[in-house]
């Protein structure tokens, strides 16, 4: 297997068997992130993917296929990787992977289908913000109206998928309004969970030489969590969905399903603004 310079995951992945798709992000230009900037984009061959498998525990339930966002491989490529884990892993269950608005684009709702029927149980999505103002100054190279209809084919697909979005992304001043533009995105489909993530500065990145020039400003404690309230509060789906906010760059940690455990995170956030 190449050299891989860099894997990251989801936390709840912790356990995961991982299986590497592709190296670096084959966009890279989100101008908060700082999570591939030393490495170079590149797919893993389908026959270093086999010797990883055929290497692999025979007896492994749960897969998650590493890289910034696997499906950017294309349809074909995914679903070769998909029959080969269930050639491998008989008894896994459950193939997940990160995914991005961009690449889901390139698939239709039938592939869609299709990569669901072939083992890929569940995909974490970064949709940010529902604010078009703030997904440009972020380059993250897609529209709230693109993003909604990605979310929309995953439903169609029934391919279930967690929504991650991030508050304090838009900068201060403009959090409540960032927060009722991400729930009017939410609402138009229905993910397995919401994932939230507080914005983080970090170094090397577009965004750090946009704070240093003073062109962003970030939103103080208050104010981000003032934005997880508003979420929260608008928020208003046609299914019951969970949400989680115990990333470790979030404020506060907390999990529920809303609608029925909205007062009580609510409370949480009222508890933790007055104190």
């Amino acid at each position: 297997m190449s050299e891989i310079q860099s894997v990251f995951y989801p936390q709840s992945e912790i356990h995961t068997t991982l299986i590497p798709v592709t190296t670096g992000c084959p966009y890279n230009r989100c101008a908060f992130c700082s999570m591939y900037k030393a490495d170079t984009y590149s797919e893993v061959s389908l026959r270093e993917i086999e010797h990883e498998l055929m290497n692999g525990e025979g007896y492994t339930e749960r897969v998650f296929l590493t890289g910034a966002d696997p499906l950017s491989v294309g349809f074909e490529k995914i679903f070769k990787i998909l029959n080969l884990v269930r050639k491998y892993f008989p008894y896994c269950g459950c193939v997940a992977a990160y995914a991005s608005v961009r690449s889901l684009q390139r698939y239709s709702v039938q592939e869609l289908k299709q990569l669901h029927e072939a083992g890929l149980r569940l995909l974490y999505v970064g949709f940010e913000t529902g604010s078009d103002e703030t997904l440009k100054l972020m380059k993250k190279g897609h529209t709230a109206a693109v993003a909604a209809r990605q979310g929309q084919k995953l439903n169609e697909a029934r391919l279930p998928f967690y929504a991650i979005v991030m508050y304090g992304i838009a900068g201060e001043g403009k959090g409540k309004e960032n927060a009722r533009l991400t729930a009017e995105l939410l609402n138009q489909f229905v993910p397995a969970k919401i994932i939230t993530m507080n914005l983080t500065v970090f170094a090397l990145t577009e965004l750090a030489e946009m704070v240093k020039e003073r062109r962003f400003t970030e939103a103080a404690t208050q104010e981000k969590l003032q934005e997880l309230k508003t979420l929260i509060t608008e928020l208003h789906m046609e299914k019951a969905v969970e949400i989680d906010t115990t990333h470790i760059t979030n404020l506060i940690k907390m999990t529920g399903r809303l609608p029925e455990d909205a007062e009580k995170l609510l409370d949480k956030i009222d508890a933790r603004l007055a104190g």
